[in-house]
């Protein structure tokens, strides 16, 4: 899972390093961060167990709903381009269905008598 986060956030940095400095500072360095606490999310989870590794997943896709939701506002605003938009978006919602199936995968497991 990790790797694939690791992935996704190289890919955003070269679509990050083009864009113009004001908006690089603003919404591009938002997203930078959102991006950089999910990898410490996603990291911390695999070292975690049980209801603890359950809080880690759930707000590991929060952050990508947020990072979704930052990344929407910079393509409206042409700081990517719909194909770049579209193969981030992509990413993001394959990443956050998997962690959606290890989520409910650990929440079975840890409710079995």
């Amino acid at each position: 899972m990790l790797f694939k986060t690791r992935k996704i956030y190289s890919y955003w940095l070269k679509l990050y390093r083009k864009i113009a400095k004001p908006e690089r500072f603003g919404i591009g360095e938002r997203i930078d961060k959102l991006f950089l606490e999910l990898l410490d999310l996603i990291n911390s989870s695999q070292y975690s167990s049980g209801t603890d590794k359950i809080l880690y997943l759930e707000k590991s896709i929060a952050q990508i709903d947020k990072i979704k939701f930052f990344s929407e506002i910079a393509w409206e605003n042409k700081l990517m381009t719909p194909r770049e938009y579209v193969e981030l978006l992509e990413g993001l919602q394959n990443l956050g269905k998997e962690l959606g199936g290890w989520k409910k995968s650990i929440s079975i497991k840890t409710s079995r008598p």
